[in-house]
């Protein structure tokens, strides 16, 4: 009797061994294809940041390129490259006051673009914008060099030369340039002087004031006019509505 409860106890044991076993077995191919998708999901992950950022290098040393080859053509000829620049700039803002001007307009007739107008403004900033900054701050830093603390007295004459000397006898100018090129007569551009100037200028201020600050506290000389390119971009949108409202009352 005693050697059969032994041999009944050596079979339990061996069958509860075998359970245990298979269960193991179970566990360890369950796991392993677990384990083995998250290692798949850590290298894919890797793989996408790498590719993630290398995409971003390029990007931005492409932009970081653009901008170097940029400066060294504003080096070696700076007057043809600002007169590029605001041919494009003031073209483009041209463009959007356009289409504001369309949006704005009662009228569901597509005028489509103005050509002839829009070619006007980027003419102006090739011929006459660019070359004006250019030469007038050549001449305002000749006489009143840059100072290395933006917060100076020189920097607050200079300012208030530039807006208040220098941007009414300019904005003239744009008014007469623009009025001549439209096949405006003297009187029609006198005329358009008497309504809109006033609020030109007032206008000019409240964005020109701040913008020439920074402007000349803050850029480099060889910069001012790309700065004051990019602030005229949305000067120029206000210049395009303003100088040719009528034609927006004809539309």
């Amino acid at each position: 009797m005693a050697a059969l409860r032994r041999l009944r106890t050596s079979g339990i044991l061996l069958f509860l061994l075998g359970f245990v076993r298979q269960q193991s077995q179970l566990a360890s191919a369950f796991v392993t294809p677990q384990s083995s998708a998250m290692s798949a999901l850590k290298q894919n992950g890797n793989k996408l940041q790498h590719a993630t950022y290398q995409q971003t290098h390029l990007h931005l040393a492409g932009v970081e390129d653009l901008w170097s080859s940029y400066l060294s053509a504003l080096d070696a000829d700076p007057l043809l490259v600002k007169s590029v620049t605001a041919g494009v700039i003031l073209g483009a803002a041209d463009l959007a006051g356009q289409s504001i001007q369309q949006s704005m307009s009662d009228d569901d007739f597509d005028a489509g673009v103005d050509i002839a107008r829009f070619l006007r403004f980027a003419f102006f900033g090739f011929i006459l914008q660019a070359p004006w900054n250019h030469f007038y701050y050549l001449l305002l830093d000749g006489a009143l060099p840059p100072t290395e603390d933006p917060f100076t007295a020189t920097t607050g004459i200079k300012v208030v030369i530039d807006q208040f000397v220098q941007a009414p006898i300019f904005t003239v100018i744009i008014f007469v340039f623009l009025g001549t090129l439209e096949g405006k007569t003297l009187d029609d551009i006198k005329k358009q002087l008497d309504e809109d100037y006033s609020d030109t200028m007032i206008a000019n201020w409240k964005l020109w004031v701040p913008a020439t600050a920074i402007n000349i506290a803050f850029c480099p000389p060889i910069l001012r006019v790309l700065f004051l390119n990019v602030v005229f971009f949305f000067w120029s949108i206000f210049l395009s509505l303003k100088l040719n409202k009528g034609d927006s009352e004809e539309v």
